[in-house]
């Protein structure tokens, strides 16, 4: 299997400064860092961008600019072009996850095209795709902005990619081990001795059911120690007398 190369992503024609710097953001928390821009409406660098990157100076820093899409992607192999309508262009068509297993698998670069926010891809730059990257989504409000579409394909490729996007885990909080079935009995009975002269158990009939109900309630949980000490705790409070002042 070839070694993987992160994805491009190339913003064609973008409007807004600020969308710019939100898509960086969305790259950036997913390992990617190259960002290609055609003809940005509002030139490059483009001060609005910084504040809404939020810290992705890096990936706005290295940001390259070109006048066509042509010229973006010139040295890519695998083109992928996102949008909702195929736009008459007859190409394979692939979601987010499936284009993130290509991108991973085969060789050569890739890159994933986005259009401008008003209208998205032109058919001329759709055209230039290798595959057309679609996400399933409600046919009756079809409707995700720039930053939300750049994020959906960063986080796919992440998920086939993590060693090489250098994503690290949340750290797992150790669990305590389930307490012993002597401490779990305890519990059952504190809860018994403190239900009995309340009538719990009535009728008579229905004690042996109830017991049992009780017990499979207070075990299922798996307690840890600490866990059964808190709920003793609690009803030794309940069951203490209260003391007027």
């Amino acid at each position: 299997m070839a070694s993987c190369t992160r994805p491009i992503i190339v913003l064609v024609r973008p409007q807004m400064g600020e969308n710019i710097g939100h898509a960086a953001r969305a790259m950036l928390n997913f390992g990617l860092t190259k960002m290609r821009l055609v003809d940005p409406r509002d030139g490059w660098p483009n001060p609005a961008a910084g504040p809404t990157a939020a810290g992705a100076d890096i990936v706005l820093e290295q940001a390259q600019v070109f006048s066509t899409t042509e010229d973006a992607v010139a040295d890519c192999a695998n083109i992928y072009a996102t949008t909702v309508r195929k736009r008459g262009v007859s190409k394979p068509v692939v979601t987010p996850d499936e284009a993130a297993q290509e991108i991973k698998a085969q060789p050569g670069r890739s890159a994933i095209l986005f259009g401008r926010e008003a209208s998205g891809l032109a058919t001329e730059d759709v055209g230039l795709a290798r595959s057309i990257l679609t996400v399933p989504i409600n046919p009756e409000f079809g409707s995700l902005n720039l930053a939300q579409a750049v994020i959906l394909c960063a986080y796919e490729w992440s998920k086939v990619a993590r060693s090489e996007a250098g994503l690290a885990q949340p750290p797992r909080e150790d669990l305590l081990p389930p307490a012993p079935q002597e401490e779990l009995d305890g519990l059952v009975a504190h809860f018994e001795q403190l239900l009995e002269p309340k009538g719990y158990f009535l009728p008579e009939p229905r004690r042996e059911a109830t017991a049992q109900t009780l017990r499979n309630v207070l075990t299922k949980p798996g307690w840890n120690h600490l866990e059964i000490r808190t709920l003793r705790g609690v009803l030794s409070s309940l069951g203490r007398t209260r003391r007027d002042p």
